[in-house]
């Protein structure tokens, strides 16, 4: 039971609390340059997602059974980078035969994956935080979901940004980062919640 708890909150923490866009700023690129449109922004979200899941079941094993064993830990930015690198590429493959118009959709975003930080920062972040197999996975999962989360909601709020009657000074980029950063402002209305559910 105690295990249960631990999971649902690394994933709850990973979605609300440490969303990695939101509260860590990472992941930034994606999120401001495919969420223009929601089906772009669902479909950034859901690859980052698997990438990040697979991504983990990769590099843990790499981690624990290669790199710590043979004190090659120095090495686990190279590694988990080519990693990331390797799925990514796959992952475009399969995009291009099963989902054209995706594939499509985003562009030169869908190889920017590769250099995603928060791609990265997850995979090195379990191993910092100690977590073992499981636990790396469902923070992965939370990541991926909170990074998703983060997407469809700014790709709403972007959607009505554009509609609206927006000041000369304040068009562009500029409201576009003032948007993010009150929807970074409102998760941060989540931090201490989810500690407290199992108190």
């Amino acid at each position: 039971m105690e295990t249960f708890k631990l999971l649902i909150v690394i994933l709850l923490s990973s979605v609300l609390v440490d969303n990695y866009v939101l509260s860590r700023f990472l992941g930034i690129c994606p999120f401001l340059g495919v969420s223009k449109k929601l089906d772009q922004a669902t479909g950034m979200g859901v690859a980052v997602t698997v990438v990040m899941l697979i991504a983990t079941a990769v590099t843990w094993p790499i981690q624990y059974l290669v790199l710590n064993p043979l004190k090659l830990g120095y090495l686990q930015n190279i590694a988990f980078i080519l990693v990331i690198a390797t799925l990514v590429q796959i992952l475009e493959v399969i995009l291009k035969k099963f989902s054209p118009s995706l594939y499509k959709g985003l562009g030169v975003y869908l190889p920017l994956i590769t250099t995603n930080c928060a791609v990265l920062g997850v995979t090195i972040n379990n191993i910092i935080d100690g977590y073992n197999f499981l636990e790396s996975m469902v923070s992965s999962l939370g990541c991926g979901i909170g990074f998703l989360f983060a997407m469809v909601l700014f790709s709403g709020l972007r959607s009505r940004i554009d509609d609206s009657h927006i000041p000369t000074p304040f068009r562009g980029l500029a409201v576009t980062l003032i948007a993010a950063s009150f929807i970074s402002l409102a998760f941060m209305g989540f931090g201490g919640i989810v500690e407290n559910i199992f108190a």
